[in-house]
């Protein structure tokens, strides 16, 4: 399969930061969505690009959460989200298409992982409902003020996209759930999501991009025991972490996919998965270390796939004919 999964040489690297690669780009005048803007990189997110001038929209499922966390930051309006439900997708994407307003970039970046079996909607399983299909149906909603402008779009994956591809005959895990697999398919959905919106809506001058933040040490590991964690070599029994150097800050965890949604070297660019903040190469065979993108996700027939599946699920698609 050929790809244009090669390095640019972006200049930056894995310690880079949101302020970094945003260094002399000026967001006055944008608008940004960012779900999950208010913990982890996702807060990250929000406040380097205030402080680049955008105004930035943070969609909570815990909205007074989420206004105690930014309450150090200007220019974010705040609205009530649940990716796990589709109504609440409904409703947020509705009240914000009656404001008028066109959408600069969307980042996609709530999520959650290896959570116990749980299920959502019509007995999905969340991981996947939440991370694929709840972003699938936002940003298809949203289409109307996505197109208009040229936005881009940013999945935020994961190489945890290596663990799995996507389990065509048993997609939402009715038998044999386990956690991280599941994590992983619902990562790969994301990269074949950008894979495909990037081909929809190129003529409209939207492009889509999906990423590996990094390893980071934030909320996103609620759902694991302290004593996973420590039996991974994360942290230590006191809840340090054991590695400061094989894990991202959020800052630097933030900069992948801000700079996916702002930098001019992507211009012309789209439908690609990044990682510390350049194009990622395609990954080496038996790699231990998951660099790269697996094959499996950048595949163009599982990416329309995948996609006329997930608008059969949640009754959206803004490309239908």
């Amino acid at each position: 399969m050929s790809t244009a999964q090669h390095k640019i040489g972006s200049g930056f690297g894995a310690t880079s930061t949101a302020d970094d690669v945003l260094r002399g780009i000026d967001l006055t005048g944008k608008l940004a969505l960012v779900t999950g803007g208010y913990s982890g990189i996702g807060l990250e997110t929000t406040r380097a690009l205030v402080r680049a001038g955008a105004h930035v929209i943070v969609p909570a499922r815990r909205p007074a959460t989420a206004e105690q966390a930014l309450t150090d930051v200007s220019g974010v309006e705040l609205d009530e989200l649940d990716l796990g439900d589709l109504e609440s997708v409904r409703g947020f994407s509705e009240r914000f298409l009656a404001s008028g307003r066109n959408i600069d970039m969307v980042i996609d970046s709530a999520g959650i992982m290896a959570c116990p079996e749980t299920r959502v909607g019509p007995s999905w399983e969340a991981q996947f409902a939440t991370n694929h299909l709840g972003h699938f149906a936002l940003v298809n909603r949203l289409w109307p003020a996505i197109s208009p402008g040229g936005a881009r779009v940013v999945s935020v994956s994961s190489r945890g996209h290596h663990f799995s591809g996507i389990r065509w005959d048993d997609i939402h895990w009715r038998q044999g759930y386990d956690k991280w697999e599941a994590y992983g398919q619902a990562k790969t959905a994301n990269v074949l999501f950008a894979v495909q919106l990037d081909k929809l809506g190129r003529d409209a001058g939207v492009r889509a991009f999906a990423l590996h933040p990094g390893g980071i040490i934030t909320p996103l590991q609620r759902h694991l025991p302290k004593e996973e964690m420590i039996e991974r070599g994360w942290i230590d029994e006191d809840g340090n972490v054991l590695d400061p150097e094989g894990f991202k800050t959020p800052p630097q965890g933030a900069a992948t996919q801000v700079w996916a949604a702002t930098s001019p070297q992507l211009d012309g660019i789209g439908g690609v998965y990044l990682e510390d903040c350049d194009i990622a190469e395609p990954a080496p065979e038996g790699d231990a270390e998951r660099v790269g993108v697996k094959d499996w996700a950048i595949d163009p027939e599982q990416a329309a796939r995948l996609w006329e599946l997930s608008a059969e699920l949640t009754g959206v698609n803004a490309f239908a004919a």
